[in-house]
């Protein structure tokens, strides 16, 4: 089959590769489009490898149809429509993913748009509803607003009832930010957030923040969390290390949460998963929840679609077809 490889020099090629079979449990897709993370990013310069027994391809999602499938899968059916969260190795043409990692693509969907799914709404989910337990009413921040994370987690929080405060790099990502869903936001290069935030927070504080910057936004975030707030850690764009004001965890009683999802036992991503399906994914064919998509690349213009990424221009996901669209 043919994937995209990275050569030493950090450029990529669309390859031929050995293709994947499925194991005990798993299921191989023929994979119709793939979508574009930071994660593959990093990966692609060295400093994010795949898990032990992790496809060392690139690609943390993919939606497809079922192509063929290990020993004791009984839910799926050759040639179902499904999208599927990957440890990696979706920048392919065939992929192979745990039977629990895999969903259905809702129902009025492409494959384009489904792929723009799985990877951004198990993040938010976790980070959101699982790791902060976020109930209806408490009140978010969400760095990284016009991110497909963010995105997504905007949709999520309009939609359980959480009014949400977005940070983003533009009045135009500000804007599209609110027109989705948030109530307010700050351009991150406009100066600090904190201030409009706190308008925002108003006395009692912000209940959660969903934060991929890490280091430089550490100490306006606890200051702008309430009591019992929880800070919940998802990437380390703005650094890895920070001083940390210790009477503010402990007069607050905040909660610090480190989160990754790649790494995660399959039997947790079968979990996460599970719930989307059950909570999330009806909203999503009723149309109350969309997948962002900013682009669509052919996978063979990988190169100027990791480039579109590293932009920061984007809002939402960028999306690689894999084969034509339908």
């Amino acid at each position: 089959m043919k994937a995209v490889t990275v050569n030493e020099d950090q450029s990529m090629s669309w390859s031929d590769v050995e293709q994947p079979k499925p194991g005990i449990g798993e299921v191989m897709i023929r994979v119709h489009a793939t979508a574009i993370n930071r994660a593959d990013l990093m990966q692609r310069r060295g400093f994010y490898p795949p898990p032990a027994g992790a496809s060392p391809i690139m690609g943390l999602e993919c939606a497809g149809e079922i192509a063929a499938m290990g020993g004791g899968v009984e839910r799926w059916q050759i040639g179902d429509r499904v999208c599927a969260l990957l440890s990696g190795g979706g920048y392919g043409e065939y992929a192979v993913a745990p039977m629990g990692s895999v969903l259905p693509i809702p129902a009025g969907l492409t494959y384009v748009q489904a792929a723009a799914l799985p990877e951004v709404f198990a993040t938010a989910w976790l980070n959101l509803f699982m790791e902060a337990g976020l109930k209806p009413g408490e009140k978010v921040v969400l760095h990284a607003g016009a991110s497909g994370v963010g995105t997504a987690a905007i949709q999520l929080c309009k939609s359980f009832s959480n009014p949400c405060f977005v940070t983003a790099g533009s009045d135009e990502k500000i804007a599209a930010c609110v027109a989705l869903g948030a109530a307010a936001g700050s351009n991150r290069n406009q100066g600090t957030f904190l201030e409009s935030a706190t308008s925002f927070a108003g006395a009692t504080g912000v209940d959660v923040i969903l934060d991929p910057v890490g280091g430089a936004y550490l100490a306006d975030n606890l200051k702008l969390l309430g009591m019992n707030g929880r800070l919940v850690l998802i990437g380390l764009m703005g650094g890895s290390k920070a001083e940390i004001e210790l009477a503010l965890l402990m007069m607050k009683r905040l909660k610090v949460i480190g989160s990754t999802l790649r790494a995660r036992p399959i039997a947790e991503k079968a979990q996460v998963m599970a719930q989307l399906e059950a909570q999330v994914w009806p909203k999503i064919a009723t149309g109350e929840i969309q997948a962002i998509i900013d682009s669509v690349y052919d996978i063979r213009d990988i190169s100027k679609a990791h480039d579109h990424v590293a932009s920061d221009t984007t809002l939402g996901k960028v999306v690689l077809s894999v084969i034509p669209a339908e």
